[in-house]
């Protein structure tokens, strides 16, 4: 299992293949999909969180150590750009860069020190622990938790995959309709890879035929490929629809978002992350969220 200073520079790889910004959940998405042996470091959980993988985990620390030491800025929550320092960090050969990022962070842990301490004797340097991100560094995770999935999302999905595949699939069409979708279940031997049929509101006038299916994977499971979206827009085409969803517990592969949007009907790929999120805000789906004080937040003014 890679430490979060090693997924620092998968982290900026990311960013940038990206455009240069990148949303928390794109980030850990494209780590997870590009990091060698992803699939098999996935089924590695906590001991006493068995639903909640530590490789997504490690990268969302990752994403923020890299923030904190001005590799990456965030304009807004959720969001993050590639800076100056990240771009000359990738240029650099992994071993010296993973070296530099080393230092960064003992450099930055050390400036917090001294800020806080009035003791001299007690700005002594960081002995780097590899597994454990600093307190800084947690901290900034924890912020940022609602971009990134947290343990109410594991939770979520953990539950949600254990329901039958036609069970999943009702829950699917019934939290659809909530956003005000009018469909019928396809569901059964003959549904011919369409899950769910009817039509979506563009306006109060207008309404658009769509096609739904339903992927009931494992949350840390293997993602979505391209291939799997290119024969659910030949289905939905079939069918005469004029736009498609897809929705998964797991994750899509970027090749797969690619598709989604290079044929008609183009797919609205709704992922794991994505589907806690729909379930949340619409707030009577089986979530309540309750408000929760980050006691480390208010050391900012100490």
């Amino acid at each position: 299992m890679p430490t979060h200073q090693e997924l620092v520079i998968p982290a900026l790889q990311a960013v940038a293949s990206l455009g240069g910004s990148a949303e928390s959940g794109e980030i850990v998405d494209y780590v997870i999909e590009h990091y060698p042996n992803s699939e098999s470091l996935l089924e590695i959980t906590y001991p006493k969180r068995p639903s909640v993988a530590v490789l997504p985990e490690r990268v969302a620390w990752a994403r923020s150590m890299a923030k904190l030491i001005g590799a990456l800025e965030q304009p807004t929550r959720g969001m993050y750009l590639i800076t100056k320092l990240g771009e000359g960090l990738l240029q650099l050969p992994e071993e010296k860069a993973l070296e530099k990022v080393r230092d960064l962070d003992r450099d930055y842990y050390r400036q917090q020190r001294q800020r806080k301490l009035s003791d001299s004797a007690q700005n002594s340097s960081r002995q780097i622990e590899d597994s454990q991100p600093s307190a800084e560094v947690l901290a900034d995770t924890e912020s940022d938790k609602d971009a990134t999935g947290s343990e109410w999302k594991a939770q979520l999905l953990d539950r949600l995959h254990r329901l039958s595949p036609e069970g999943f699939e009702k829950f699917v069409l019934y939290l659809l309709r909530r956003y005000g979708l009018q469909l019928t279940h396809m569901g059964g031997s003959g549904d011919e890879g369409i899950d769910g049929i009817g039509t979506t509101p563009l306006s109060p006038v207008l309404s658009s035929r769509v096609a739904v299916q339903v992927k009931r994977y494992a949350p840390q499971g293997k993602p979505i490929g391209r291939e799997t979206v290119a024969l659910f827009q030949r289905d939905a085409q079939t069918k005469g629809a004029e736009r498609a969803i897809l929705v998964t517990l797991s994750r899509f592969t970027e090749a797969a978002r690619k598709a989604a949007n290079a044929a008609s009907p183009t797919v609205d790929l709704i992922n794991g992350d994505r589907l806690a999120e729909l379930i949340r805000d619409d707030g009577e789906s089986g979530v309540t969220l309750q408000p929760t004080v980050s006691e480390t937040w208010f050391e900012r003014f100490d």
